[in-house]
This record gives structure tokens, sequence and C-alpha cells, in this order.
């Protein structure tokens, strides 16, 4: 079977969250059970001298012909294919810059679309792993089209759908009778998304508990009576990470490699990355906090607990990037407390010394997919705190018996986020129990070969109905 995943990012080529990872370790994962190759944009700030042309045709958008150039280039023992296209390879970033989205985001990926369905007509594809909305248009191309190959889309985040203006449908040449509510229609404009799950043979989220809760009115971002009409081909995988790239005990970016088995040595990076931070007493606990600081991320939550959090005797480290003023008040208190620093933007490396220095880290999203960091922070000995919602309530149990350890609060307030606070610093206190959960988080399989093997159920499911 040759399965073609497409992507608007796949690390290391190109990056702005979660998406890039996953597209990364899954089909990597995926490459020891079946025929798979990935397929990207070519950004303008990507060098396609580094890849080998491979094939150029044309796709056709109402009257303009768009000239298309395929590179690729083997990394990983898979191929991966890059669309070199107008308005889609023109920009120096994926989908915006600091005055918002890129206003002819509807063109890019339409003609990413199409050089995708394209392209798997040229390779003999049988299934196409479609992710969020950049990449929905190709399931309704395929259906257009009529073409015998299987579509299966995958949801990271319900909170982008790729909504347009309703001239959008005659720009791209989409018939009008698309636009209801069984397809494009979303109150006036055209979503993406919606008719990409419309028109999937099947549909994923990133976790089990988030499928069920887009059928709601909490999380469904207006999709939730359109998405339970679709119930039955929806379903949730739990995502993972890529355990050899995410390991400490080979992680060129921290100072002292270790494992399970010496997981004592991580005092030696803590003890490094506070000499080289404004924190003081080494011997505090330190909790951490890599993310975005955006709504859904609980940063809302974070600065109201803030001053009340750093009371209890901790250190608090805050690495991330969002609006002005968040980052202008995070500012302002690190300057204020000598137990509390946060750093602006993002860095890989700093980010991997600070899931290897941390005792604890902070997941307090108001909403959450799947999630990475907590799987990245076991795996490096830093005990998770998170809301239980989504990807977090399946993958992180106060109780022994669950997949990883951690201490999980119900509801999005500061007195059960406080109260999660206190319990960890209990569980700290007991060393001996609280090494032994941070060994055995080290040593749980938080890979993504579970999940590809249930993906491969699902591409396996449709091409059986092909033939029947």
């Amino acid at each position: 079977m040759k399965v073609l995943f497409a992507s608007s990012e796949i690390y290391p080529y190109a990056k702005t969250g979660g998406l890039a990872d996953v597209s990364e370790a899954l089909p990597s994962a995926l490459k020891r059970h079946v025929d798979v190759s990935r397929v990207m944009p070519l950004y303008g700030f990507m060098d396609k001298k580094k890849f080998k042309l491979h094939d150029a045709f044309s796709v056709k958008i109402v009257k303009n012909e768009y000239e298309i150039e395929i590179f690729r280039q083997s990394k990983g023992g898979i191929v991966n294919y890059f669309v070199k296209a107008p308005l889609l390879s023109d920009t120096e970033n994926l989908y915006g810059n600091k005055d918002g989205d890129y206003v002819d985001n509807d063109s890019r990926f339409a003609i990413f679309c199409k050089a995708v369905v394209e392209l798997s007509k040229r390779l003999s594809v049988e299934t196409i792993h479609l992710n969020d909305w950049q990449t929905a248009l190709v399931a309704f191309f395929v259906k257009e089209s009529a073409l015998d190959i299987k579509t299966v889309l995958t949801i990271h985040n319900l909170a982008y759908q790729g909504v347009f203006a309703y001239e959008t449908l005659s720009k791209l040449g989409i018939d009008e009778k698309y636009f209801n509510i069984d397809a494009f229609e979303f109150y006036g404009k055209a979503n993406f998304l919606k008719a990409g799950v419309a028109y999937s043979n099947a549909v994923t989220t990133v976790s089990p508990t988030y499928a069920k809760e887009i059928l709601t009115h909490e999380f469904g971002c207006g999709l939730e009576g359109f998405l339970a009409h679709h119930k039955d081909k929806i379903g949730g995988i739990l995502n993972g990470v890529n355990a050899k790239l995410y390991d400490p005990s080979s992680d060129k970016s921290i100072e002292f490699a270790y494992d399970a088995s010496s997981v004592e040595i991580k005092r030696e990076n803590k003890v490094a990355f506070i000499k080289n931070s404004t924190l003081k007493d080494p011997r505090k606990p330190l909790f951490a906090m890599v993310s975005r600081l955006v709504e859904q991320k609980g940063i809302d939550l974070i600065m109201e607990s803030l001053e009340e959090t750093l009371a209890k005797k901790i250190n608090l480290f805050i690495l991330g990037d969002g609006s002005q003023k968040v980052c202008d008040r995070l500012s302002e208190l690190s300057q204020k407390y000598d137990n509390f620093e946060f750093r602006e933007g993002f860095s890989d490396a700093l980010s991997r010394q600070t899931y290897a220095a941390a005792d604890f880290f902070l997941m307090p999203s108001v909403f959450e997919p799947c999630g990475l960091s907590q799987f990245i922070a076991m795996r490096y000995g830093a005990t998770p705190i998170v809301h239980g919602v989504g990807g977090l309530k399946d993958s992180v149990f106060e109780e022994e018996n669950g997949l990883g350890r951690g201490i999980v609060y119900s509801n999005q307030n500061k007195e059960e986020f406080l109260g999660a606070i206190d319990r960890a610093l209990e569980l700290k206190k007991n060393s001996l129990k609280f090494k032994e959960l941070i060994k055995s988080n080290m040593q749980r399989d938080f890979s993504f070969e579970s999940s590809a093997l249930a993906y491969l159920e699902i591409y396996k499911g449709l091409q059986c109905l092909k033939k029947n």
C-alpha cells in the first residue's frame, strides 16, 4: 500500500508548532509497516538547491495555469516531496507575518492541494493522509474528480479551520452548489476544514478524548453539530513523540546526559541551568513552562496565579512568545521576583535544557487536542502538571496504572491550579516516591509505534471498502 502524508509543515524543514513534529515522527513509525512518503510546500525561506528536482507539471484554477515544480529529498528512509508553486512559495513565512495571516492563503493552499492530488496520481498513491485545513481541500478535489484514492484527515486543532470569504469559492473555481451546510458553508463563509471532514473517508483527532470533546458546544468551535453528523467516521488516536529525537541520554543540547538508571544526574543540569539564569537558589523546586503564550495554553490562569505561585518558595521559568501585552507583563514580574525568570521567544536548545532542568512542567491548557510537551517532559524526568482535558487527560494520570504519572486538576480555576502546585510540592518532599515516579515516566513508551499501527488499521479498512 502506498501512502502519501501531506502536511503544511514537517520538522526539520519548517515548523511553527507540534504539527511539524507529528509530521516527522508518525511517518517515521509508519515506514516499518507501509510504503509512505511525505509532501509539504517549498516555502520562500527554504533553499531548493538542497533538493533534487523530481517532476514538473501545471495545475489549473479557473483560467489560471500555475506551473508546479516538485523537488525531493530522502531522509531517514522516507522520500520527502516539496511543492514549489506561485504564491505558495513566494513568502518568507508559512501562514503570515506580524501583520496577520497572508490574505491569499486560500489560493496558496488551494494550489498546494491541487499539486498534491496531481502528485498522488503520478505516484499511484492509494491513500492520502491529510493534516489540518491547509491540506483539507485535497479530499474535496479527490472526490470531485472521482479518483480511486482514499483520504484520511487528521484534525490537530479544531480552533484553526481555514475560514475565508464566500467569494473564495468562485476565485478557486469551486461550484456554488458546494456552498451548503453539508460542505463549505460556515456562517456565510467558506470553511476548508469543514469541507475536508465532509469529503474525507475517515477523520481522526490526535487523542481519543478530543474526538469526543469536539462534538460538544464547549470544544466544537461552531462545528459540533456538523461533526456529530459525521461522528461515525471520526475517531481519536493519541499522538506520541520521536523517542530518538527527544532522548536525554544522547541530547547534545543539554550539559549532562542521563537516563532512567542515572536520574540523579538530572540535578546537575538543574544546577547548571540556574547558574545561567537570573534564578538564585537551585535547592528550590523548579517549575517550568515552554509554550506559546496564548489563551488556549492557559497563560491567563498563569498570570492570575503567578504571585501566589511564587510565594510558595519555588523557582519558576517560562519560555515562550505571545502578545506584547503578555510578554511585557511577564518581563515586569520577572524583574520584580528573584525566583521567576521569563525568556521571550523560542529556542529549541533552551527548551531542551529547560526540560532537563525542571522538576515540574506546567501545562494548564484550556483545551489541548493532544499536546506533545507532556511526553517530552516525562522523557526528560520533568513531572507534568496538567489540566485534565483532551490528550492531557489521556496521557497523564495521578494514579499509578496510567500511561504517564503527574499532577492533574479538573477545573480551570486558580484554586485548583494552586492546589495542584501544592500536591506537587508534597510529592517532591517524598524523595523516594518522587524518584520512582520520574524513573517510571522515563521508561515509558511515548513513541508513535502504537499510533502508527492504529493508523495502519484505518488505511487497511479503507482499502477493503475500496475492493468491495
